[in-house]
Order: structure tokens, then C-alpha cells, then sequence
């Protein structure tokens, strides 16, 4: 894809991960548009270069429209059993992304980049790790040309929602994970996924679509940190 020319969209984008990379996706001169696409209007960012489309995503076969004129896709959705539930993390994390995911598929999207988590495996006995491995698995079996998923670590960065046990690994990570090991700033993987889009993927001779790519945490940090 030449650069300036690419036309962006990005699920979850009120979520920490998501804001970030829609900042850095208007200011980059590579993407002449970015499309947030979530259930309330987006405000945190102001750009010409930015649209905002309301969906409901129960009702996502009725806003095919939202996703049409799409290159590139980003899916920072997620939410926390605390928070939901258990059907409601269920309906958010893996749902909805495969709902909107065969729209994007459906739309020609090229590119589809996945944000899940470091231990996310289909096969695991517990809940998180295991709605995000077989969202993984589901989104490649869509057969994208091109399926990029990340696995970051701890995200470090301030919520609007009180998440109480992950506000007690950022003060842990905060004093002694200086070196990134098991944290990453969610700058760094806004960062990351906009590195990625716009390389090559790794072995890229050898390879025909579908290509489907791991970002491991350490990737993360290669591809987010200058």
C-alpha cells in the first residue's frame, strides 16, 4: 500500500489502547482517514481526518455500511468479567470482534490487526486466556490476507474505568518492571501496530496470503520503542 493512502478503522477506540492509536493514527501522514467505529459518538480526538459511526453491536448485520472503505482494521475491543460478567465478557471480547470481523472480511479489508493478551490459548481451564485464544483462532479462520495479532503484557496506563487487581500490578510493575518485561506503556502498542502495518511481515518472500502473524510482548517493545 503507498503511504497517504490508507484508510483506517479502528473498534474499540474508547478503550486505552484504542484512544492511543487513533491519536497516532490521525497525526501520521501515512493514513488520509481513520474511522472509529463504537456505540457512542468519539470525541476524544478531533481531526478532519477522523469519522465517527454509532453501531449496536447486537444488531451488527444492520451497519454493513460503517465498515465499507476499509484497508486497514484495528480491534481494541475488550472488557473484564468484573466489569461485564461472564456472558458479557464473552459477548464483548469475542462476539462482537468476529461479528465485525465478517463484515471487514466481507468488505475486502486486507489487513486485520487483533489486540488480545500474553497466555491468550483456546485450550486453557481458564476464562480470559481462553475467549481470547479462540477469538484468535476464529478471526484467522476468516482467512484475511493479512491477520496481525498482538499479545501484549500489562498495560500500563491510566483507566477511566477502576480496574482494582491490574491497578495493583501497575504499581508493582511501576517500581521494579523498568525494563519492560512484563509491562508495556499502551503508547508503545498503539505504536507497535502502526510500525507493523507499514513493514513487511517478516519472511514476506516466502509467503502468499493468508498471513497470519504473532506479536509477542517483546515484539511489542521492538516495534514500539524508537
Amino acid at each position: 500500500m503507498e503511504a497517504k493512502t490508507l484508510k483506517a478503522l479502528v473498534l474499540g477506540g474508547t478503550g486505552e489502547v484504542g484512544r492511543e492509536l487513533v491519536k497516532q493514527l490521525v497525526a501520521h501522514p501515512a493514513f488520509s482517514k481513520v474511522t472509529v467505529v463504537g456505540r457512542r459518538p468519539f470525541e476524544d480526538v478531533q481531526s478532519d481526518k477522523l469519522v465517527s459511526k454509532q453501531v449496536d453491536f447486537d444488531k451488527l448485520q444492520e451497519y454493513e455500511d460503517a465498515f465499507n472503505d476499509t484497508q486497514v482494521a484495528y480491534c481494541c475491543l475488550g472488557t473484564t468479567r468484573a466489569n461485564a460478567g461472564k456472558e458479557g465478557f464473552i459477548k464483548v471480547d469475542r462476539d462482537y470482534v468476529l461479528g465485525a470481523a465478517e463484515l471487514l472480511k466481507k468488505a475486502g479489508c486486507s489487513h486485520f490487526h487483533l489486540v488480545t493478551a500474553q497466555g491468550s490459548n483456546k485450550d486453557s481451564m481458564f476464562l480470559y486466556p481462553k475467549i481470547k485464544g479462540e477469538t484468535e483462532e476464529c478471526t484467522a479462520e476468516m482467512k484475511f490476507d493479512r491477520l496481525s495479532i498482538y499479545r501484549p503484557g500489562l498495560l500500563m496506563c491510566e483507566r477511566r474505568e477502576r480496574r482494582i487487581f491490574e491497578g495493583i500490578l501497575q504499581t508493582f510493575a511501576k517500581g521494579f518492571d523498568w525494563r519492560n518485561r512484563f509491562s508495556v506503556p499502551v503508547e508503545t502498542v498503539a505504536k507497535a501496530m502502526i510500525t507493523n502495518t507499514l513493514c513487511s511481515p517478516d519472511d514476506a518472500a516466502n509467503q502468499t496470503p493468508p498471513i497470519k502473524e504473532i506479536i509477542t510482548h517483546d515484539d511489542i517493545l521492538r516495534l514500539g520503542i524508537d
